[in-house]
């Protein structure tokens, strides 16, 4: 099976005029602002296993996921659609919790659920599309990096934490500064996302540090560029610069690092 990356490839030679590959797709709506669109599953045994977890922390990971990719855009979240295959597990009253925990988080980031589906199934499966907006022309796609920039991340890697905080507020402070490049959200795993960001700005990248710890994923802080001699804002961790060479080759200290993490496909 194609990896996720060759997947996305063949797509564009059928579709040319398709905008695949950013975390959102940005569609021009009026004279001042693009839509962004993005949609993302939440599995269970793929992508959450229900044992520990309580049915409103489900529900706010199934939205947060989505809302991490309009962050990644520099965009501000608007509207929410839920489309939900229910178990014979799922209870009302775990319904009604995996309800809180998805509207909680919508109320925090003013987004709306306009609507959706429900269906049934023999394994939990929650699809959530979220629409946004940004300036027209302004939102941060990840094919903007530049030899010279330099790469940041906007927290610590390896935690991996369930209840994450979509940087929706620093996406935004990014795309305001105008010395951001490039960005995405660091969801599969260090060495994969920030070879798929040079992949699609046609550059490499040398690190200045690398620890195995950082291709866990799963840790939706937010991967960018910042044009060179720019000031990272507050907490960012500075991890390496763009250079010149093989687009998606990293190298640190001169050894190669291999674009490992998760697949969707293949797996870790």
């Amino acid at each position: 099976m194609p990896s996720e990356l060759e997947l996305i490839q063949q797509l564009r030679r059928r579709m040319p005029d398709s905008p695949l590959g950013d975390d959102c797709a940005v569609i021009p709506h009026g004279p001042r602002e693009d839509l962004l669109f993005t949609t993302d599953f939440l599995i269970e045994d793929v992508h959450f296993r229900r044992r520990g977890r309580s049915a409103a922390d489900i529900g706010y990971r199934a939205l947060a996921r989505s809302l991490s990719d309009i962050a990644a855009m520099g965009g501000e979240p608007r509207w929410a659609m839920l489309a939900l295959a229910l178990p014979p597990w799922a209870t009302r009253r775990w319904i009604d919790g995996f309800y809180e925990g998805f509207l909680e988080l919508a109320k925090e980031y003013g987004t709306t659920l306009i609507g959706g589906d429900l269906s049934h199934t023999e394994k939990l499966i929650a699809d959530v599309m979220v629409c946004g907006v940004a300036p027209r022309g302004q939102a941060l796609p990840r094919s903007g990096a530049r030899v010279g920039d330099a790469i940041y991340v906007s927290g610590e890697l390896g935690r991996g934490r369930w209840r994450f905080v979509p940087q929706v507020a620093l996406g935004r402070k990014l795309r305001e500064s105008g010395a951001a490049t490039a960005c995405m959200d660091v969801s599969d795993g260090l060495a994969i996302d920030l070879h798929r960001m040079c992949v699609e700005s046609g550059v490499a990248a040398e690190l200045d540090s690398f620890r195995a710890s950082w291709n866990r994923g799963e840790d939706y802080e937010l991967l960018f560029t910042l044009r060179p001699g720019a000031r990272a804002p507050r907490g960012a961790i500075r991890l390496g610069r763009i250079v010149a060479g093989e687009p998606g080759r990293i190298t640190c200290g001169g050894r190669e690092i291999p674009p490992v993490g998760y697949d969707h496909f293949r797996g870790s």
